[in-house]
């Protein structure tokens, strides 16, 4: 698992975590039952606060890439189907270029909800 932070991206330090892990589980680099570092651990391998991978580390397990077993650490999650995996290459390759663009990720995501409000029928 290699994550680079670049301190002078737009992007948010724990977004750039959790892009980085989300798109090494969604091509497989990182298997199911993978065991991501200790929060405290990473944030001082990247010299990161805490909080900033501790916040990743949640917006992944939202999404349903990772599991946290307490004392047994975070994993990369199984269950995961071929819908969600197709889904995550297209949502990384959409990161990518938002950030090639320089649209702020608040903006990308809302960007996102609106879509799908729009798609929903009803």
């Amino acid at each position: 698992m290699r994550i680079v932070i670049d301190p002078g991206s737009a992007v948010p330090p724990y977004e750039q975590v959790r892009g980085q892990l989300a798109g090494q589980i969604g091509t497989g680099r990182l298997a199911v039952g993978t065991r991501l570092p200790a929060v405290r651990q990473l944030a001082a391998e990247l010299g990161l606060a805490v909080n900033t991978v501790a916040r990743a580390y949640r917006e992944l397990e939202a999404a349903g890439l990772v599991e946290t077993r307490g004392r047994h650490g975070t994993v990369v999650a199984p269950g995961r189907d071929d819908a969600t995996d197709r889904l995550q290459a297209v949502a990384a390759g959409y990161a990518a270029e938002a950030v090639r663009l320089g649209v702020p990720a608040d903006r990308a995501v809302a960007l996102v909800r609106a879509a799908l409000a729009a798609a929903r029928p009803e």
